[in-house]
């Protein structure tokens, strides 16, 4: 009689570290409006541990077995980070010089200085007025719990 093969099947095999998956997901907030995917989505391809989606749900991953759907809560530290009130920062209308005319909601890149290097960073305009404008450095779901919907299709190579 031959030793059991070390070479694992996708039959009722978990999930593990390393495994390429086929997964949907939707991922909402606590609102209900979804942030990413939908339902009728084309499942994605990704290898567990690879950073391709949040640790988290990676995390949340292992253990499945395929045709299996779980819902999870991801935490602000486990997502995008908590709000830093700090990062919100009011500045003079004139540092736009006449280049764009800021409005509440737009999304910009903007040049700022850490450890000495000038790095690009995305950045909210949360209010406009004549003489200042109200940017937030925060990302734009830091503080928030996000909700994933997720089905594992296969575990594959």
């Amino acid at each position: 009689m031959a030793p059991p093969s070390p070479i694992r099947t996708t039959f009722m095999c978990p999930v593990q570290l390393f495994d390429t998956v086929s997964v949907s997901y939707t991922a909402s907030l606590p609102s209900g409006e979804v942030i990413e995917g939908a339902p009728e989505t084309k499942p994605i391809i990704l290898t567990i541990g690879s950073g391709r989606i949040l640790k988290a749900v990676e995390a949340s991953l292992l253990g499945m077995e395929p045709g299996q759907s779980k819902t999870v809560h991801i935490q602000p530290e486990d997502a995008y980070g908590p709000y830093y009130k700090a990062l919100v920062h009011e500045v003079s209308r004139a540092t736009f010089a006449g280049r764009i005319d800021p409005k509440p909601g737009m999304i910009l890149s903007l040049a700022v200085e850490k450890d000495g290097v000038k790095q690009q960073v995305p950045a909210t305009v949360l209010a406009a007025g004549s003489e200042t404008v109200t940017i937030d450095y925060n990302h734009p779901l830091a503080g928030r719990i996000i909700t994933y919907s997720l089905t594992l299709h296969a575990i594959g190579k």
